[in-house]
């Protein structure tokens, strides 16, 4: 296999990846992501894709390159990351009690070939009340991540169920992206 880059400052991505063995080093693209798209799946693979190609002409095409973006959806909308703390409240009170969707695109290039795939996952999230909203928000864990929680960490406590695959929901969908390995990679 190529050397890989992973275009990506996220923690949870890397710590993904260490967790699978994989080789890899990180090199986060700066690029400015520009949205085309409208739907939610359609999006993180644009914004994948921008970031893999960022990389990938950065370091002339001698690896392979892997971008990666997540993103929640609720009601069709997208929720990124909060901008302040009011922010976070009102995302977290609207998933109170509802379901939603978590999207990761994810874009590979090897050897000039350009592969994307999206991964979805419904989170159904417990009622939540003003006390438990405000004191998740003081521990300053929602303030870095898409919809204003991270499963992996205490908001694994609002969870109610889960339907598809849970490392996706932390940002990284790691057992797709090695079937899709295996299908583009040669042996």
């Amino acid at each position: 296999m190529n050397h890989m880059i992973l275009a990506s400052a996220s923690p949870r991505r890397k710590e993904i990846l260490k967790q699978a063995d994989l080789s890899f080093e990180v090199m986060p693209s700066d690029i400015c992501e520009v949205i085309t798209k409208e739907r939610p799946e359609e999006v993180v693979m644009e914004l994948s894709a921008q970031k893999a190609r960022d990389i990938w002409e950065k370091t002339e095409g001698r690896d392979m390159v892997v971008g990666a973006d997540t993103v929640v959806a609720f009601g069709g909308n997208i929720l990124g990351k909060p901008k302040d703390e009011k922010d976070a409240a009102e995302m977290l009170a609207m998933l109170s009690g509802s379901e939603h969707q978590v999207y990761t695109g994810v874009t590979v290039i090897c050897d000039g070939k350009e592969t994307s795939f999206y991964e979805e996952t419904k989170v159904c999230f417990y009622e939540l009340d003003e006390n438990e909203i405000e004191a998740y928000i003081r521990t300053g864990e929602p303030m870095d991540k898409a919809g204003a929680y991270g499963i992996q960490g205490r908001a694994a406590v609002f969870i109610r169920a889960i339907e598809g695959d849970y490392y996706n929901v932390v940002g990284f969908p790691i057992a797709r992206f090695v079937h899709e390995m295996k299908q583009i990679l040669p042996v």
